[in-house]
């Protein structure tokens, strides 16, 4: 079984503004203003001058101070240039090429060999560099692991966890395994399964959720159920019910972002903690109670059995034990 992907740090991956991006090297470009520019936006004609950069993130050099007309700097992006006019910046690589770097990222590596590893991400811990978290992530620290992380895309992610939601990962170290894993994974090859707890009374029958996601057109940040989402299935069989709330065993089908957390909200029962998606912090959960604790497929290169189980942080199998006492629900089939 494997985590949803998506969207989506052993510990909280540190904020932008904490991460050291001082060690990327700078590059001055300097040029004069043609007679063809003559009138333009300086963020215009920056573009001439680096056209391998956005006009965005020129703009922003702009409002860093890092662009001089005439050897003034100059701080207005619509301030108009006038020909011969000599134009210098200092080029700072973006957020994003400066996150794709090694950092020492504790790892969590329940199995490894030549080709692939296994791991449990913590709660809190971001899968991939994005705005907001350009360090500190879990590929930061796989290119921190092993030299071979670097020549992969995405440093061997063939799919994520989101942030908050904690367990099992595979990861490939290379490309034969990493073509193989997202083969397998497109084809339901991967067995992937969670404990889940959510608000309300699922019932006892076990049951299955057909409903196709995507980008939620009211709120940009969420998923939905949308026609003309992508098809998406999720097989829940309850486990036990008390003070209100519901443990859940779920089996993915496929991999759409926030699959499980969509569905369940779709029925009326969002998971506790899911503030995204209607849920309330309870049973002392302040996050999604979401955790991929199984994971099964045929090894990418020999072909032989993996099967990993790995229980849930101690917040969450505290809330568990609440619900459901003892029922861990992992030999319960799952169609």
């Amino acid at each position: 079984m494997l985590p949803e992907r998506d969207p989506e740090a052993a510990g909280v991956a540190p904020d932008d503004d904490e991460v050291p991006l001082d060690d990327a090297p700078a590059e001055r470009r300097e040029r004069a203003v043609e007679p063809g520019w003559h009138g333009w936006r300086l963020d215009k004609a920056l573009v001439q001058c680096a056209p391998e950069f956005s006009r965005s993130h020129l703009q922003a050099l702009i409002a860093q101070g890092a662009v001089e007309v005439d050897g003034v700097v100059a701080r207005s992006a619509s301030k108009a240039v006038r020909a011969g006019q000599h134009v210098a910046v200092r080029l700072e690589p973006t957020a994003q090429a400066r996150a794709f770097r090694a950092q020492a990222v504790p790892l969590t590596i329940v199995f490894e060999d030549e080709h692939l590893l296994v791991l449990d991400k913590a709660p809190g811990q971001v899968v991939h560099p994005a705005p907001g978290n350009w360090g500190g992530t879990l590929l930061n620290g796989l290119l921190a692991h092993h030299a071979g992380a670097a020549a992969l895309p995405r440093a061997g992610i063939v799919h994520r966890l989101d942030k908050d939601t904690s367990g099992l990962m595979v990861v490939a170290k290379t490309l034969v395994a990493m073509t193989a894993l997202v083969r397998a994974l497109a084809a339901r090859g991967v067995r992937r399964e969670y404990q889940a707890i959510a608000h309300g009374d699922v019932g006892a029958a076990p049951f299955t959720v057909e409903a196709p996601i995507g980008r939620d057109p009211r709120v940009r940040v969420r998923m939905a159920v949308v026609a003309g989402g992508k098809p998406a299935r999720t097989d829940v069989l309850p486990v036990a019910r008390a003070e209100g709330f519901s443990a859940l065993w779920c089996r993915l089908h496929t991999g759409r972002t926030h699959q499980i957390r969509v569905h369940l909200a779709h029925r009326g029962h969002p998971l506790v903690g899911d503030a995204l998606y209607g849920g309330r912090p309870a049973l002392g959960l302040l996050r999604q109670a979401l955790h991929a604790a199984r994971l099964g497929f045929a090894h990418p290169v020999d072909g032989r059995a993996l099967q990993f189980e790995h229980d849930p942080p101690a917040d969450l199998a505290a809330a568990w034990q609440r619900v459901a006492g003892g029922q861990a629900g992992y030999n319960a089939p799952l169609n």
